[in-house]
């Protein structure tokens, strides 16, 4: 990499910027910068190889420089625009930020790859956006924009009826391997259709390679690539909303190399996506087994009452021993003889969060996860591993925040109420959620415990989303306390299930940095394959 005076983060948010808003251009940094003789508040100067209607484009740039966090002044001139008894000076020491893509083919042995547009690519370009689908309780699933996410289409939980389907489906019949996109709210999210046969909603394009120029899988990773969503930003519209047009999706350009190459660097991704959904669908059918077995012994009283009717409990012996063999009326009604109605206050130490002042950059940017709602997991995946943000030891000590250690149940309690997360990894959280903390050590049943708890304040509520939770609220809900046997047996029968979990968290983690690591090397020709 050129030598320049910038820090690696100036530098990549530098580059990012202009890839998003002048894509496919040649920029060169120049001045002070390039010749290490600059103050930490000089000027970054580049020269850009854009044509005179890009100008537009050009002022959106210096705008988003000027908003940007970069502690200084980025002038930007057209290379047409610079004086030539200037150009000369510059020529003499310069370092270029950004090729364009048509000068990097014949770099790295990439003499037969081709710069094309998404339109020249495709065979079709199915755009769903109109008007909605009536909706049914059951029938074809109906794929949503909010249901594409992370590279993956999660479960759909809106359907259209099945008469309905051919004519919603009049522009153009999904595919098996087709790509789908979300237009807005979000922008870009990418996907791969498989075999299931799914309506599309509002807000989604189908994207279908030219079988003989691209290869549909390579496209999905293509278009979630830096070069190509940069692009996507760049030519997105709207104020409240950012969307793109499909007049300005056809224009993106994607760099692609031979077909067997796309279908090599295809199947080397794919492969780290394939564990990464095995390792998903192991860890819902474990969290269910866990959650299944926590609603039979404390919700429906299971052993307890084949007990009580004489039936086997279908336990150990030394398990089924420690369940009552009767019932005894509360204020909750019938709860197995000797387990206790307490507040469910009473059974957790209850721990408020904090955020460090954001003024303050020592505070940020250190190596403590800071939990916020959006890192809150799927409830498939119970742990809490990676945070947006982190924060330092100074940050820490300089806020209300407090270090939370593995095993604490996070519940949010503000804005979007009542996700719970089980602490992964020692961290911090903001002052929007609660932390709890069994008294017992028994923390995957305070897990449960507490999305039982969310189930309460739901009905509560009428199913409804209820705005806040409280310590008064924790206090003012009742919960069934089990004997102490009890719950040991259900930790020791939960654990390792949701330690394979963990377990399999982490090696998702690790064969997602793989993939982030390669994408962008193989999708530039870094690293080749055959």
């Amino acid at each position: 990499m050129d030598s320049i005076d910038l820090s690696p983060s100036q530098r990549k948010t530098v580059v990012s910027l202009l890839n998003r808003y002048i894509p496919g251009i040649t920029v060169w940094a120049y001045g002070s910068r390039v010749k290490w003789t600059s103050r930490p508040d000089s000027d970054l100067d580049l020269a850009v190889f854009a044509a005179p209607e890009q100008q537009g484009r050009i002022s959106s740039l210096k705008e988003a420089f000027e908003e940007s966090s970069l502690p200084f002044r980025v002038d930007v001139m057209r290379w047409d625009e610079v004086p030539d008894n200037f150009r000369k000076n510059i020529l003499e020491q310069y370092v270029m930020l950004v090729e364009k893509p048509e000068k990097l083919e014949n770099q790295a042995g990439k003499g037969e790859w081709k710069v094309l547009s998404l339109e020249d690519c495709m065979s079709a370009i199915i755009d769903y956006r109109g008007k909605t689908p009536q909706k049914t309780s059951s029938g074809i699933p109906l794929v949503t924009a909010k249901v594409v996410k992370g590279g993956r289409i999660e479960t759909p939980d809106e359907f259209i009826a099945i008469e309905d389907f051919e004519s919603w489906m009049r522009r153009g019949m999904p595919m098996a391997g087709d790509v789908v996109m979300t237009t807005e709210a979000p922008l870009g999210e990418i996907a791969q259709l498989g075999p299931e046969r799914v309506a599309l909603a509002q807000r989604l394009i189908t994207l279908r390679g030219k079988p003989d120029i691209l290869d549909n899988t390579f496209l999905k990773f293509l278009m979630q690539s830096s070069e190509v969503q940069d692009q996507l930003h760049a030519r997105a519209s709207g104020t409240t909303v950012l969307g793109i047009k499909q007049s300005e999706l056809r224009k993106i350009n994607l760099t692609l190399p031979p077909l067997p190459e796309q279908r090599a660097i295809a199947h080397i991704l794919g492969t780290l996506d394939d564990k990464i959904e095995l390792n998903r669908r192991m860890n819902e059918t474990l969290e269910a087994m866990a959650r299944a077995l926590f609603k039979s012994w404390f919700v429906d009283f299971d052993p307890v009452r084949a007990k009580v009717e004489g039936r086997d409990t279908g336990l150990p012996n030394e398990i089924a021993d420690l369940f009552p063999d009767s019932f005894e009326g509360s204020e909750l009604g019938e709860v197995p003889k000797g387990w206790r109605v307490r507040s469910f206050a009473e059974t957790v130490e209850i721990i408020g969060g904090g955020t460090p002042k954001t003024s303050v950059a020592e505070y940020w940017n250190g190596d403590i996860p800071w939990f916020s709602v959006v890192d809150a997991p799927d409830d498939t995946d119970v742990f809490v591993i990676d945070t947006q943000k982190m924060i330092t030891q100074t940050g820490l000590e300089g806020s209300s925040a407090r270090f939370l250690p593995e095993g604490s149940t996070i519940i949010t309690a503000r804005g979007t109420v009542g996700k719970v997360a089980l602490v992964g990894v020692p961290m911090a959280m903001n002052q929007s959620c609660y932390a709890l903390r069994s008294l017992d050590g028994s923390h995957f049943f305070g897990y449960y415990s507490t999305r039982a708890l969310v189930e309460t304040l739901k009905q509560r509520s009428h199913g409804s989303v209820f705005d806040t939770i409280t310590r008064d609220t924790l206090a003012g809900i009742k919960t069934i306390t089990p004997s102490e046997p009890v719950k040991r047996a259900f930790e020791a029968k939960v654990k390792p299930f949701l330690h394979r979990i963990k377990a399999n968290i982490m090696e998702s983690r690790t064969l997602a940095a793989q993939r982030d690591t390669l994408l962008p090397k193989l999708l530039s020709g870094e690293v080749r394959v055959k």
